[in-house]
């Protein structure tokens, strides 16, 4: 039996809540466990969504939670997203606008994916289920922010994942990228993820042990 991705919604809109529990309702893998209007009612008591995990420990409020860029509580969007993900969930970002700067700012936060909310419900579940299985998730609005990044602290991509980046930027379909770049369609896919990567990294996220353990040893803080 396929496993039932759990699935949170933090959005200070109510009717698109609202949307959203009817639209996802219909999906038989997923499953919506919560929509709050910030991240705090999220966080305020994560046990109310998932069960307990083993020794009494809190699961995650959902898989994955699609998490407003912008929240009327004036909440900090990257400090929302280390706050979500410090709780083992994984954050798909949704906005009305595809705002670049503010795009490649909640990558580097760690931010999974970015989804404009003009997306019909197939591309959304698609991403959902991408981001459940550990992968992450693609979209034209994500590509062109890092494709047409010009701030001093971008990272440095190599020619391909620069060349399959701006096709899928431009409009091209995944598949008509790695055609035209010679590779497989899963090989074009990995070039993006790894700018995904790069961007993330040169974020520097902390929000796990292991990462603080990570950023202690690059900044010779060990005293190694």
């Amino acid at each position: 039996m396929a496993r039932v991705i759990t699935v949170a919604v933090v959005d200070d809109d109510r009717m698109l809540r609202d949307g959203l529990r009817a639209w996802l309702g219909d999906v038989p893998d997923l499953r919506l466990v919560a929509t709050t209007a910030t991240v705090g009612e999220l966080l305020a008591d994560p046990g109310r969504s998932r069960p307990h995990g083993p020794g009494g420990t809190t699961a995650p409020p959902a898989d994955v939670v699609l998490l407003d860029l912008v929240l009327r509580d004036g909440s900090d969007p990257a400090d929302n997203i280390r706050r979500v993900l410090r709780t083992g969930s994984r954050v798909l970002m949704i906005s009305t606008v595809p705002d670049r700067s503010r795009i490649i700012e909640a990558i580097r936060a760690g931010a999974d994916g970015y989804l404009t909310k003009d997306h019909d419900l197939p591309t959304l579940v698609a991403a959902v289920k991408d981001l459940a299985e550990g992968r992450g998730a693609l979209s034209t609005e994500l590509a062109f922010a890092c494709a047409y990044d010009d701030s001093p602290a971008r990272p440095r991509l190599s020619p391909r994942e620069r060349q399959i980046l701006l096709d899928y930027a431009s409009g091209m379909t995944l598949k008509s990228a790695a055609r035209r770049a010679g590779i497989t369609v899963h090989t074009a896919k990995d070039y993006l993820d790894r700018v995904k990567a790069k961007y993330q990294q040169a974020g520097r996220p902390t929000y796990t042990k292991l990462d603080l353990a990570l950023r202690v040893r690059e900044d010779s803080l060990d005293g190694g």
